[in-house]
C-alpha cells in the first residue's frame, strides 16, 4: 500500500491505494479515515484490483473547505467522480460504510455510467422523508438525538477535540460488536443515540481499559494523529447538510439504483437498534432493484470492515468478480 496526494479537479485528496486492475473505490464513515479500509485495500490488490481509499472531504490529509455548505451530498459525489477521472479510469465499483455508504448509494443512483456496482455497509438505501430530516429526529428538554447535537457548529468539535484519543476510543468501543447485543432498550451504550444536553455525547460512553480486539493500539494512534491534524469539523459538516441534501435530492425523485448492489451489516450494528430499521432494509429492493444480496455478519458492530475484515473482503471480491 502507498499513500499519496492527488488533485482531483474538485479537491486535493490523500488516498491510500494498492494493486492494478479494475478500480474499486472505498468511502469511509464518521469518525474514520482511509485507514479504516487497510484490510480491504491489501486483499483487493492481491485479488487483482486497483483498490483506492481516499480520506473523504474534510478528513485526514484531504482538503477541508471552511464553508459548511461545501459538504452536501452533491459535493461528495462530485469528489468520487473526479477521483475516477484523476486516476485515468472510466468506471469503478464503489464501496462504503456509514456515511460512505450513503455517498455510495447516491453515486450509484445518479451516475450509473461511472459506478457499475455498489457495496454498502451499515446504512441502507432509503427514500426521501416527507419533511426535512431534522424535523423528524427526537428531542426532549434534556436529551436530543446525536444528529441534532451535531447541528450546532463548535459544540461537538469542542467536546471531541479536548482529548482526541479518548473520543475515538469511546466511540469505536461503544459501537463495536463487542459492546453488546444492540437491542432497542437493552441499555447498551450507543454513541449514535440520544445525547445529554448538559453533559454531551461522550459522558455516557464507558472509557474501556482494553481496546476491542479488532483495534490494535497502533491503529488507534493512526486515527488519532489524523484527527488531531484535521479536527472533527469537516466530518460533522456532513450532518449539518442533511436538510440541504433533502432539498437538493428532490430532483432525484423516482430514480432507482439499477446497478448491481450488495448490502452488509453487522448483526450488532448500532443502526439496527433504530426502530423500523429492519423494515427499511427489507424494503430496499423497491428503491434498489439491482440489490443482489443482503448479508448480516454475526458478532460484528458498526465498524464492519475493521471488525470482520476477512468476511468483508471476501464478500467484496466475490461480488465484483460476479459482475
Amino acid at each position: 500500500m502507498q499513500q499519496r496526494m492527488i488533485e482531483t479537479g474538485t479537491i486535493k485528496m490523500r488516498i491510500l491505494e494498492a494493486g492494478e486492475g479494475p478500480l474499486v473505490l472505498f468511502c469511509h464513515g464518521f469518525p474514520e479515515t482511509s485507514h479504516a479500509w487497510r484490510h480491504q485495500i491489501a486483499a483487493l490488490a492481491e485479488a487483482g484490483f486497483h483498490a483506492v481509499a481516499p480520506d473523504m472531504r474534510g478528513y485526514g490529509g484531504t482538503q477541508s473547505p471552511e464553508e459548511t455548505g461545501a459538504y452536501t451530498m452533491f459535493d461528495l459525489m462530485a469528489d468520487m467522480v473526479a477521483l475516477i477521472n484523476a486516476l485515468g479510469k472510466e468506471k469503478a465499483i464503489i464501496v462504503g460504510n456509514d456515511w460512505g455508504a450513503t455517498v455510495a448509494w447516491q453515486a450509484a443512483l445518479v451516475r450509473p455510467d461511472r459506478f457499475r456496482g455498489i457495496v454498502a455497509m451499515s446504512v441502507p438505501m432509503m427514500g426521501q422523508p416527507p419533511v426535512p430530516p431534522t424535523k423528524i429526529f427526537p428531542a426532549t428538554p434534556d436529551h436530543l438525538l446525536y444528529v441534532l447535537y451535531f447541528q450546532h457548529p463548535g459544540v461537538a468539535e469542542a467536546e471531541f477535540g479536548r482529548d482526541v484519543k479518548l473520543t475515538l476510543r469511546r466511540i469505536y468501543s461503544a459501537a463495536s460488536g463487542e459492546a453488546g447485543a444492540r437491542l432497542p432498550g437493552d441499555g447498551t451504550p450507543n454513541p449514535f443515540g440520544m445525547v445529554s444536553r448538559a453533559s454531551g455525547l461522550l459522558a455516557d460512553l464507558p472509557d474501556v481499559e482494553t481496546l476491542p480486539a479488532w483495534l490494535p493500539q497502533a491503529d488507534l494512534e493512526a486515527f488519532a494523529v489524523a484527527f488531531k491534524a484535521s479536527g472533527f469539523r469537516g466530518g460533522l459538516n456532513y450532518y449539518r447538510n442533511l436538510d440541504r441534501n433533502w432539498e437538493l435530492q428532490k430532483a432525484l425523485t423516482g430514480l432507482k439504483v439499477e446497478v448491481p448492489a450488495l448490502f452488509m451489516a453487522g448483526e450488532r450494528d448500532t443502526g439496527l437498534a433504530i426502530p423500523g430499521m429492519r423494515q427499511i432494509i427489507d424494503a430496499m429492493p423497491a428503491l434498489a432493484p439491482g440489490l443482489r444480496t443482503t448479508q448480516f455478519v454475526p458478532g460484528a458492530g458498526h465498524w464492519l470492515p475493521q471488525e470482520q475484515p476477512e468476511i468483508v473482503s471476501r464478500a467484496i471480491i466475490d461480488f465484483v468478480r460476479g459482475l
